[in-house]
This record gives structure tokens, C-alpha cells and sequence, in this order.
């Protein structure tokens, strides 16, 4: 049987329309970018000798592809957090008490770590606020979901439990870096919080109602 003679690129072809098929796993859209992008170069490699300034417009046309592929990545996660709501879960695998993470935020503050530092903050007003009674444990409760549920029952603190939610949901999914006031306004709020009287909706009079929530004197 002759031997069968393909060149380079009819070889790279078949083996692009081979992996395309439905059988392999679909890849995400970061990995797309970047196989489109190797894709581009080795087809200008391979024409190089041809394209009018040769290894030079070679070099500023990858500089121009990696800068559209670092936009088009950026642009990509984004949009994978507006699908997902932006909303990140509250709590890690590890379970520690309001004092705990109010302890390991300090400590993260210390060290100029404020996206950790605000994670904990907000963390231990969740918790606090749990303890307390005010709101029940919900397992995966998010950001967004604590903001809601606990400034039903404290409205004077909506509007700082919704920020704080945002400034959580940013340095967790949005890859934002912390900021110091940030921290100071959750450090802040927390701590209002911790001298809040009775929630609105129930009884200061009632028994079960934690004595944590009587005005600090």
C-alpha cells in the first residue's frame, strides 16, 4: 500500500475538524480563547516569509492578539458572574463562631489582607446574627440573601447590610481587591449591630427574645 503524503497543514486541519466532533468534551470559553489564539499564531508562523515586514509585523500583530486575549478573558468572567447573580456563599467548609471570624478578620486586617479580612468581618455579622436568633442558619446562605432577610427585620440597616453584601461579593466572584474602608465599614457595622436593640417584628417583651439584643448601658 503507498504511503500516504499530507503536508503540515492539511495534517493540523484533520486534526482540528477531528476534535471538534460531538464525541470530545466541550471546553469552556476561556479555553476556546486560547486555542483560538494558538491557532492564529501558528497560521502567521507558518506564513511568515510571506507577510509584507516579516518577523516584525509578526511581533506587533501577537502583541495586539495577546492584549485582545487578555480583554476578551477579562470580559469573559465577568460575564460568568452576572450569570451566576454575583452572589457569593457566605461560609467555608470550616464552621467558627461570630468571635471567630471577628478574631481571624482582625488578624487578617493586621496584615493588610482586607479581601480576607472583609470575608471574615461579614462573615461574623451573619454568624452574630444567627447566634443572636435574629435569623436562622441557612445552609449556603449568600451575601446577597443575608442583606435581604436580616434588613427585613433591621431596616435602619438596609442600606449598609446591602453595600457590605456588594464589597463581599467583589472581592470574593468580581476579583476585586480589598479595600481598608471597606473593612472599617463592616468593621463598623458589625459592631452596630452587636449594640442593636430588638429587631423590628418582635416583642422586646418576649421571653425567648436573646438578652444579646438589649440596649447596652
Amino acid at each position: 500500500m503507498p504511503a500516504i503524503d499530507i503536508d503540515r497543514d492539511a495534517a493540523h486541519d484533520a486534526a482540528q475538524r477531528e476534535l471538534s466532533k460531538p464525541i470530545y468534551p466541550k471546553e469552556s470559553l476561556t479555553d476556546r480563547l486560547g486555542e483560538w489564539l494558538q491557532e492564529l499564531l501558528y497560521r502567521v508562523i507558518a506564513k511568515g516569509s510571506s507577510i509584507p515586514g516579516g518577523w516584525l509585523t509578526i511581533a506587533v500583530l501577537a502583541i495586539v492578539v495577546l492584549v485582545a486575549f487578555i480583554v476578551a478573558v477579562r470580559i469573559a468572567r465577568g460575564t460568568m458572574r452576572t450569570n451566576r447573580g454575583g452572589d457569593a456563599g457566605l461560609f467555608g467548609a470550616r464552621e467558627l463562631s461570630a468571635a471567630e471570624h471577628r478574631a481571624t478578620a482582625e488578624s487578617y486586617a493586621a496584615q493588610g489582607n482586607w479581601s480576607a479580612a472583609i470575608r471574615h468581618r461579614l462573615r461574623a455579622v451573619a454568624r452574630h446574627l444567627e447566634e443572636t436568633g435574629l435569623l436562622n442558619p441557612v445552609p449556603g446562605r449568600t451575601a446577597n440573601e443575608l442583606a435581604h432577610d436580616a434588613g427585613e427585620l433591621l431596616p435602619a440597616f438596609g442600606g449598609e447590610l446591602r453595600r457590605a453584601a456588594t464589597v463581599f461579593n467583589d472581592v470574593t466572584y468580581g476579583e476585586q481587591p480589598g479595600a481598608e474602608s471597606d473593612y472599617r465599614m463592616l468593621a463598623d457595622l458589625d459592631e452596630a449591630l452587636r449594640r442593636h436593640a430588638t429587631p423590628v417584628g418582635l416583642d422586646a417583651d418576649t421571653p425567648d427574645v436573646p438578652d444579646t439584643w438589649a440596649p447596652l448601658r
